[in-house]
């Protein structure tokens, strides 16, 4: 089967060009420095890109991860602490969420324990008195928070993050996956003095989502100094690979860019809620990530998933609980998004 002419927006992708930094830096790239390990060990540094991290989150270099995408970084934090299992090997994970999380846990024998999420007007939000008395109730090993959330694209604010920090046992180690906070907000004054402060916490990004390389494979993270053990557990003594550091300097170098990016995605989402709310049994949600979440009429789901067909365009038509009535779908291309809208018309026409 030729899938070539497919477009997906299934998978949370970036459907724009690549900064020209992150070119430029691929195409000076000289491949005599693959002979050589980066030497950056004998720096006392993990490499070149956890230096220039640190450099821009104002953080010391000890305390930044890297990892194969935000991916390795969330699965090795579950492995490294749950299979310890210094308490029950649980790990407390929001209703709606990334079907990934609970698989890890299973992966070293953890159970995971939901915690509720629920929908206000046009947007989803967390249940922070239910998540705090969980807490107190399952003492877990391990919270884990997604700002936003995938899929519902709800974000928790900074003073709602440490309301839960503050009931969080110490021993219990917090990881807030932050893979599409970028769309959201730009500013990161706030990393430092929260690693600091919460020194059992775990803060994980990604250069897949609002830095557009999910193909580069190339995450990173803030931990607090009560995840020791996970840096050994983490780091590589020999280092990473050459090109993926020099890529990932010039993404970052390159955020005003993306960042105009993003600003197209937030006017789409705009146009989706202004074309779509207006359809009897729809309803556009909220969502500070690349992607939105769409209410239809259950009976339509059949008749949808063949107009989508038609036109060669993949869409996630969701299967869990609670949101069997709702398709998520990748913001793509001014060009894209429009033709989306318009077979949804259709369809209700």
């Amino acid at each position: 089967m030729d899938n070539s002419n497919l477009i997906y927006l299934d998978r949370n992708e970036y459907n724009f060009e690549v900064a020209p930094l992150v070119e430029v830096a691929i195409r000076n790239f000289s491949p005599i420095e693959f002979t050589h390990y980066t030497r950056c060990f004998q720096k006392g540094i993990k490499s070149e890109l956890s230096q220039y991290i640190a450099d821009m989150y104002n953080v010391p270099e000890k305390n930044v991860v890297l990892g194969y995408g935000g991916e390795s970084i969330l699965k090795s934090v579950i492995h490294c602490f749950l299979s310890q299992g210094h308490r029950q090997r649980k790990i407390l994970i929001p209703t709606y969420s990334w079907w990934y999380y609970k698989s890890i846990a299973e992966e070293v024998n953890g159970t995971t324990t939901l915690y509720p999420l629920y929908e206000d007007g046009y947007e989803f939000k967390y249940n922070i008195p239910e998540i705090k008395r969980l807490l107190q109730e399952e003492k877990p090993d391990m919270l884990l928070l997604a700002s936003p959330n995938n899929p519902t694209g709800n974000s928790l604010t900074l003073d709602e993050i440490k309301e839960i920090l503050n009931n969080v046992d110490p021993q219990t180690i917090v990881v807030v996956d932050e893979a599409y906070t970028l769309f959201n907000q730009r500013d990161i004054s706030y990393i430092s003095p929260l690693i600091t402060e919460y020194p059992n916490l775990l803060i994980i990004r990604t250069f897949s989502k609002f830095y557009g390389l999910p193909g580069l494979r190339l995450g990173y993270a803030f931990m607090g100094n009560s995840l020791k053990p996970f840096d050994g557990f983490s780091t590589m003594y020999l280092g990473f690979n050459r090109l993926s550091e020099k890529i990932g300097i010039a993404a970052l170098q390159s955020t005003d860019f993306y960042a105009e990016k993003a600003a197209i995605m937030r006017s789409d989402k705009e146009l989706y809620k202004k074309s779509l709310n207006p359809i009897p049994g729809f309803k556009v949600y909220n969502s500070d990530a690349n992607f939105i979440l769409i209410k239809y009429p259950f009976e339509w789901k059949e008749k949808l998933q063949e107009a989508f067909a038609k036109e060669n365009i993949v869409v996630k038509f969701m299967n869990e609980e609670g949101l069997r009535s709702h398709i998520r779908i990748t913001l793509g291309t001014p060009v894209t998004n429009r033709q989306v809208i318009k077979i949804i018309e259709n369809a209700a026409l």
